[in-house]
């Protein structure tokens, strides 16, 4: 039986490099958990420079320097009371800081963003904490995308902002990786076409902090072959961790299987299962991925089981 309720509102962190699909994960993620009842706010709006500024400097948007950690550090405090904030707003279609935003509290809070772990009194904030890591190249190629068609950029000048901000990136992204529960990997299975997004496999680092679902119905009654394997592993630090990989090609039978079992144990947000897992396929085509939608029911399941109060505070 669930423990009281927690009134306060519940955190959730999602962390990743520039173009590792944090949007679109936490797009999913506040569909299941009810858009009236969420809160969306990103850590890359407290960049403390224009992009002409940085631009002058030298300074990368992902040097923690370059950005207010400590008003970051102040407002998920605030938020995490229930107490509203003010938000700064970074505009990547011009580089320019503009006039903030006004965010009220709801019961849950997602939290996306560059820097969103790298002090400990910001990650004492968060009641779940994921970190996207897909391969490079599957990076490489969303940030291309994103940054020609949204944001106005050339080819080679994106190419030449990966370039310039790699050292940055292992020195003050990467490292964060240590502090999530979940890492979540997607990438592409062998003869994809170009641009299918749609079957990408999805491998999810499972650490013990948090009390993770149990699977094994579904492992008994699929095999190895079914499109969901999870086994015992060891992270990179040498300590043991469940690994879930969600085959990007599994069947809509294997795969509402999964789906029904976690949404069972989230009865509260039944009445949302269909607005999960869709991406743009091209020319506003909205289709559905497996993997997508399985790995955004995964991470609000575990913030459906923060807010009854089963996890410890």
């Amino acid at each position: 039986m669930p423990k009281n309720r927690v009134e306060r509102p519940i955190i959730l962190g999602v962390v990743g490099d520039s173009a590792t699909g944090k949007s679109t994960l936490c797009k999913g993620i506040a569909d299941i958990l009810g858009r009236d009842r969420v809160a969306v706010i990103c850590t890359d709006d407290y960049h403390s420079q224009s992009r002409i500024e940085r631009a002058e400097s030298g300074m990368s948007a992902l040097d923690p320097k370059g950005n207010y950690m400590d008003i970051i550090e102040q407002h998920l405090e605030l938020l995490r009371e229930g107490k509203p904030i003010l938000k700064p707003v970074y505009n990547h279609d011009h580089g320019t800081l503009d006039r903030p935003d006004y965010i009220e509290p709801k019961p849950y809070i997602i939290v996306e963003g560059l820097l969103g772990y790298t002090t400990r009194r910001m990650r004492e904030c968060y009641d779940v904490k994921i970190y996207l890591d897909p391969d490079e190249d599957l990076r490489v190629d969303w940030k291309l995308n994103r940054d020609i068609k949204d944001r106005g950029y050339t080819r080679e000048e994106v190419i030449k902002s990966l370039e310039k901000r790699k050292d940055d990136s292992v020195a003050f992204i990467r490292n964060q990786r240590t502090f999530a529960d979940m890492i979540i990997s997607f990438s592409k299975p062998e003869n994809t076409a170009i641009g299918d997004y749609r079957h990408l496999n999805a491998k999810h680092i499972l650490r013990p902090t948090l009390p993770h679902p149990d699977f094994t119905p579904i492992m008994n009654s699929g095999g190895t072959s079914s499109g969901i394997h999870l086994e015992l592993s060891r992270d990179l630090d040498g300590k043991p961790v469940d690994v879930l990989d969600l085959n990007g090609k599994i069947s809509d039978k294997r795969a509402k299987t999964l789906e029904d079992l976690l949404w069972k144990l989230i009865p509260e947000a039944s009445h949302l299962r269909n607005n999960i897992g869709t991406i743009d396929s091209g020319n506003n085509n909205q289709v559905t991925s497996h993997p997508l939608a399985l790995t955004q029911l995964l991470v609000s399941y575990h913030m459906v089981k923060a807010a009854v109060g089963e996890y410890a505070l």
